[in-house]
């Protein structure tokens, strides 16, 4: 049974949904004024394998992730570059899917946007307003903190004893250094909605809150993000959320851990900040980074524990996937109708999978997994040189294709990885891709052995012409069987 730490309880809990078999769950995505880091593909990846591994394990997901795309960011950016708000937010939405496509990040089932659900923020706000927990100043309205008297729950704090962590200066009209705008009033050059407060737009927190209630309703299982967002936005959501409904608010919350560069925090001020474009684009590589080194790096740490990024981190994920990808090319040559070792090859994908499950199910350990299909490959490579038949190769090589799809590693044809690819999507365009896959060239190569055998060369003879003609050469062994390259 899974179980995953709840920041909110500070423990390991055994996953429960409020419905069984169906997972509502919401991440806070991106504030769309720039290009994406590293810290956000982490994230991203976190919770697209959280959702990979409850599938697995036979759950409906509905996966709500927002856009905020009204923010002080935004219209800062706006107004240095002379174009509007929404400009600047698809630019980088469209910036936002490519870099995801590439880390091979599949897209939540709701993507909503702030500035889509004015109608719903207006509507909480005034929830708030009319139970006493929220009062206006002039055009603004805030959060009253004091009225909520399990403030902290989620960070573990006191009131009395945070300061301030919201997003503009602090402003001396509040009542309380710790309440928070719900909407704030219009200024000359900002984008704006009509409310019954006056013409502004709505606080960063209470957009999650309303997005969140309108697709997932009041209460849902899984809330998550980044460490970082535990103070003061998510603490805020609980206050505001509960606050308007009487109801808990999400179940279970769930945070990845930071990214550091070199054992240093990333920052822009130490020169250290890279982008996921910077990643995909360096140039002192030989081969380009892929999706998939990307994401076996990232996956090699606990989502929860700080990750340090380096070239070096990088270089020791793609031998790895060498090694998986060596596997996979002896796999696919040509073997003998009965193995020596396929009983014990069975038992190993049986250990294996155990092992998998295992692991995720003790809160997402995905180095663990890792391990796994690390010790089937090592005795994978051994049983070939022991003898494995060719059944038994395809039901090992489908155990690494199942398995590893919760991660989405894996999932190519030798061919596919050699030519390294940038985008870590296991989807082949069949138009611009003419060659055989690896299941029909070992087919083929068992038929031209099978016409061999009976004499019935002229057949054998078609058969590696017609390989040839795909690229595919063939090395013949004394003992008749063969192996093949691209």
């Amino acid at each position: 049974m899974l179980r995953v730490y709840n920041t909110l309880t500070g423990s390991k809990d055994p996953f429960e949904p409020l419905v069984p078999g169906h997972v509502r769950m919401y991440v806070c995505g991106v504030t769309v004024y720039d290009y994406c880091h590293i810290g956000h593909a982490r994230s991203a990846l976190v919770f697209d394998v959280l959702r990979r591994y409850l599938e697995y394990s036979g759950c409906v997901v509905e996966f709500a992730k927002n856009f905020t795309d009204v923010d002080d960011k935004i219209i800062k950016r706006a107004n240095e570059q002379g174009v509007s708000c929404e400009h600047i937010t698809t630019t980088y939405i469209n910036a936002y899917y490519e870099d995801m496509e590439k880390l091979g990040v599949r897209r939540a089932t709701l993507e909503p946007r702030a500035t889509e659900h004015i109608a719903d923020i207006v509507v909480l706000v005034g929830r708030l307003l009319a139970k006493g927990m929220a009062y206006r100043v002039e055009g603004d309205v805030y959060f009253q903190v004091d009225r909520y008297p399990v403030y902290g729950r989620l960070s573990k704090r006191k009131v009395d004893d945070l300061q301030s962590g919201a997003r503009v200066d602090v402003d001396e009209r509040k009542r309380h250094p710790m309440d928070f705008a719900l909407w704030k009033g219009s200024k000359p050059g900002e984008p704006s909605w009509e409310s019954p407060w006056g013409s502004g737009r709505p606080g960063w927190h209470i957009e999650c809150s309303a997005m969140a209630m309108r697709h997932l309703g009041e209460t849902f299982d899984i809330h998550g993000g980044g460490m970082d967002l535990i103070f003061p936005h998510h603490e805020n959501e609980i206050a505001q959320s509960c606050g308007a409904t009487g109801k808990e608010f999400a179940r279970y919350w769930v945070h990845n851990g930071f990214v550091q560069i070199n054992q240093e925090k990333m920052s822009k001020s130490l020169g250290n900040f890279f982008t996921i474009r910077d990643i995909f684009q360096k140039s002192e590589w030989p081969d380009p980074v892929t999706g998939e080194m990307l994401r076996y790096f990232l996956l090699s740490t606990h989502y929860r524990s700080p990750l340090d990024f380096s070239d070096q981190s990088l270089k020791e994920a793609k031998n790895a996937l060498n090694g998986f990808y060596d596997l996979f090319e002896r796999l696919n040559e040509s073997a003998p109708v009965h193995g020596a070792a396929d009983q014990q090859m069975r038992d190993a994908t049986a250990r294996a999978r155990e092992a998998f499950v295992a692991a995720m199910d003790d809160d997402l350990n995905t180095p663990n997994a890792v391990a796994a299909l690390q010790k089937l490959r090592g005795e994978t490579n051994k049983a070939i040189e022991v003898g494995l038949s060719g059944e038994m190769r395809r039901v090992v090589r489908q155990e690494f294709r199942v398995l590893g799809a919760v991660l989405n590693l894996l999932q190519l044809d030798s061919w596919q990885f050699k030519s390294r690819p940038v985008s870590a999507s296991v989807t082949v365009n069949t138009e611009a891709v003419t060659t055989l896959s690896d299941e029909d060239i070992v087919g083929m190569l068992a038929a031209r052995l099978a016409a061999k055998q009976s004499k019935n060369y002229q057949r054998a003879d078609q058969l590696r012409a017609e390989l040839a003609s795909h690229g595919i050469t063939i090395e013949d062994r004394p003992d008749g069987t063969s192996r093949w390259k691209r």
